[in-house]
């Protein structure tokens, strides 16, 4: 359920984006909606609600729900500072960066890699297939931020449909993969019973 919320803003940022360009009247202020600079306008205010009342709710945000936050509040206030969608491109691979970096160094930071912090609570597994996950998760996070970056600024009329659709594809089949690798391993990592 988590995850469908933090869709909640990029759901938001798509169905403006694909608006005609309305111009609103609102309290003597012209409002446009509709468009890359509205669709952005929205994705922060969107994101600024989100993420506000799940802190309300839970007094606390994952880490990677505050890297989101503050990509989007940089590469988004970046936006429609300088009037440049440029900015906004660079966030889906900035932050898969950042994703990348973190399991990459918690194999030399810490005892434990970072899916096993995460996933440890739901699954026992040897600590070799914990490195082989967590190594796909660094893949994953590598693949994701580059098809992000070729697209963007390779084909850009199809740059906003790939960062929703394209990228949750890649993602469902990243984790249909990965459930079919875990299924295999889920016994290793617990007492063999005695007959």
């Amino acid at each position: 359920m988590k995850q469908l919320i933090d869709f909640i803003p990029l759901l938001l940022f798509v169905i403006v984006y694909k608006l005609a360009p309305r111009t609103f009247d609102v309290a003597g202020h012209a409002v446009t909606l509709g468009g890359i600079f509205s669709a952005t306008a929205v994705l922060i205010a969107s994101s600024l609600l989100v993420y506000g009342v799940l802190w309300a709710h839970q007094r606390r945000l994952e880490k990677g729900q505050w890297v989101t936050l503050l990509a989007c509040l940089l590469f988004g206030g970046l936006t429609l500072a300088f009037h440049s969608e440029t900015f906004l491109k660079w966030k889906a691979p900035a932050v898969n960066a950042v994703f990348a970096l973190a399991f990459f160094g918690s194999h030399f930071i810490g005892d434990t890699v970072l899916v096993k912090r995460i996933m440890g609570h739901a699954l026992t597994l040897p600590d070799a297939i914990w490195a082989r996950l967590n190594a796909a998760w660094i893949v994953f996070f590598i693949v994701c931020g580059a098809a992000n970056l070729f697209v963007a600024f390779t084909f850009e009329r199809f740059w906003v449909d790939f960062k929703v659709f394209g990228s949750l594809g890649i993602t469902l089949l990243f984790l249909l993969g990965q459930g079919i690798y875990l299924s295999r391993h889920l016994h290793d990592g617990q007492p063999k019973q005695e007959k």
